[in-house]
């Protein structure tokens, strides 16, 4: 059994238990189409080129036609593409434009895909053929619309029962032309009673976009633009628009959703009294009341504070399967199911939400669910909620005894709104992978943000959007930690300045190089952004980022007091490293950009397994975008 405190509701409700996954070896989970789809190996981008500007084919064979100068190079194509599988492209003429249609149809739905669109590209999804998310390069949009990437499109329509007007995504959190985009949706389909007329909206209960939630809870009350239908149904199939511009998909999984048949039987409660400071404390002594309950409702009590509360009852189960429980309370809780023991939690004034996975046989499976409250601060909850992988949850509470809430503890975050902001502590890079004790998160009223290891005189990591949550940091005694408000694009470890013996040397490894020490940082005038210095072998380094004139991505600038240095390099990127045809280079499998403007010529070489790209430190400075 796995244990966790979830201190955010928001995760839980956008995790993908994914059960299916569409490989596009083939598009054999498609109604056929036109041929403007196809399976491909790699697709890239020039992500200078618009879609909508690519030069047109001479039809005209009465017009004469332009001669080509000699050595003249071919104008660049938006999109090219190699053999193989893996990826789903679309291509689009005036002749071939159909959509991506799923042989099968969904009602409730939990997926996720990666999308990528070239410059000025336009797409959706439409869930159950009718609700369309929006996919459009929206890159460099600073308040975004409805018919921005992470949108809910408008429809047209002009009886007052079936207008749209569009919902915008709550930011914007889509990436540059060229770049694989992640998404995550879980939608909920209307409802219907046993006469056909429709009860409940459909609704995007979350998306995320590149790990930004960007709807929460949104009810669209009919069909957007475009739809397969101008109707509204139960089930119908996942769509992708395929007539407004080229993109790309990959790594598309699923889970169809159906209502939970686990009931909750046989249900009885006693009532308490008392200023309990342990779950042991409830005896009949102090028993006020008892009775038979449908659901649970902490409220019943009558009381705000110094009770207690048992529970009894049964949980039925027609189906096996490994069930996720998930107890919402304030004070001192515990629960009993199936003879095990899922939770306790022995302090009075506690609160929270605890999440436990649990294999269930089919059946009848008792349990016993204890609750008191010595906390004047903290208002009643109790609330238990079941769900399986290819379940929605169910609750047995009623909504008042623990309504819908975001965060059981208020976070803390830090935003940088009309000037930079600094914050030093730990981070975890990547996620999990390692834990990073000396560095300082940065932020800008441009919503530019980064992530700088002190230590190694390293750029660790970029996201756009909001700054950080502190409340790992701060929250009660704290851990030192910040997390980052947005989906990191994180770079690499380890010191990436370095004086090699060969130019095919490993870089040292974080505080194992000679002489290179860290001195702090200054403030830049006019930016108000830190400038970064080091010391080694008596070359003093600075390091300065700095946001780009559209304020979308990041300039980093390193500059030595010596010349003439014999074999020094600096790393810019490591991992998976594509040269793209306008010279700039795409690192991480399409996840972000490095464009030296300084003139150096970067080489890609392979050190011990792992591709680096790196440029002779020839100057007195190193310029170069790094583009997400």
């Amino acid at each position: 059994m796995q244990k966790r405190l979830l201190v955010s509701l928001l995760f839980l409700s956008c995790g993908l238990f994914a059960q299916e996954q569409i490989s596009f070896e083939n598009l054999n989970d498609f109604k056929d189409q036109a041929g403007n789809w196809q399976i491909v190996g790699d697709v890239t981008v020039n992500r200078g080129v618009d879609v909508h500007h690519e030069p047109t084919k001479e039809h005209d064979t009465k017009k004469k036609k332009k001669k080509k100068k000699k050595n003249e190079p071919a104008p660049l194509k938006a999109v090219e593409f190699s053999p193989g599988t893996g990826i789903a492209l679309n291509i689009n003429s005036e002749e071939q434009r159909d959509a991506l249609v799923t042989n099968w149809e969904h009602g409730d739905i939990k997926f996720e895909i990666e999308v990528l669109l070239p410059k000025g590209s336009n797409s959706g999804i439409y869930l159950q053929g009718r609700y369309e998310f929006q996919l459009r390069d929206s890159w460099e949009v600073k308040s975004a619309l409805m018919s921005d990437m992470g949108g809910l499109h408008n429809n047209w329509e002009t009886a007052e029962d079936k207008i749209f007007r569009g919902i915008p995504p709550m930011s914007n959190a889509a990436k540059a032309p060229g770049l694989w985009q992640k998404i995550k949706i879980h939608f909920q389909a209307p409802r219907f009673n046993s006469a056909g007329e429709k009860i409940a909206n459909a609704k995007f209960v979350t998306a995320e976009l590149n790990g930004v939630l960007v709807l929460s809870n949104v009810e669209v009350p009919t069909h957007t633009g475009g739809p397969i239908e101008k109707n509204e149904v139960a089930k119908g199939p996942l769509l992708i628009q395929g007539n407004h511009g080229p993109v790309a998909l990959r790594n598309f999984k699923y889970q169809l959703l159906k209502e939970s048949s686990v009931a909750l039987s046989s249900l009885s409660y006693k009532t308490y009294k008392g200023d309990f400071q342990d779950l042991k404390d409830i005896s009949d002594h102090y028993k006020v009341a008892q009775g038979q309950a449908n659901k649970i409702d902490v409220n019943s009590i009558g009381e705000e504070d110094e009770y207690g509360i048992m529970y009894v009852g049964k949980i039925n189960i027609e189906e096996e399967d490994t069930y996720t429980v998930s107890l919402g309370y304030t004070g001192g809780v515990k629960l009993i199911l199936a003879n095990k023991k899922l939770f306790e939690n022995n302090l009075p004034d506690g609160e929270g939400l605890l999440q436990e996975e649990i294999k269930l046989t089919k059946g009848s499976h008792s349990f016993i669910l204890i609750n008191i409250k010595s906390a004047a601060w903290r208002a009643p909850r109790l609330g238990m909620t079941i769900e399986s992988a290819v379940t929605n949850p169910k609750s047995f509470h009623v909504l008042d005894s623990d309504p819908p809430r975001v965060n059981s503890t208020s976070p803390i975050l830090v935003d940088a709104e009309t000037e930079p902001r600094l914050l030093r502590g730990f981070v975890s890079f990547k996620g999990n992978e390692k834990r990073l004790s000396y560095t300082i998160g940065v932020g800008t009223p441009q919503g530019v943000n980064f992530v700088y290891d002190l230590g190694a005189a390293n750029l660790v990591g970029m996201w756009r959007g909001d700054f950080v949550d502190a409340t790992p940091m701060w929250h009660n005694r704290g851990n030192g930690s910040f997390k980052a408000r947005g989906m990191v694009n994180w770079t690499f470890l380890n010191q990436p300045i370095a004086q090699l013996e060969t130019p095919n040397s490993a870089f040292p490894e974080t505080g194992t190089a000679p002489n290179f020490v860290a001195k702090g940082y200054s403030i830049d005038k006019n930016s108000g952004l830190p400038i970064f210095k080091h010391e080694y072998k008596g070359v003093v380094i600075e390091n300065k980022m700095t946001v780009d004139a559209t304020e979308t991505y990041l300039i980093q600038e390193v500059s030595f007091s010596k010349i003439g240095l014999t074999n020094w390099y600096l790393k810019l990127a490591s991992g998976d490293i594509q040269k793209s045809a306008d010279g700039a280079f795409v690192i991480g499998g399409q996840q972000y950009y490095i464009n030296v403007l300084s003139g150096q010529t970067p080489r890609i070489r392979e050190v011990v397994g792992e591709s680096e790209l790196v440029l002779p430190v020839d100057g007195t400075s190193i310029k170069y975008e790094i583009i997400w």
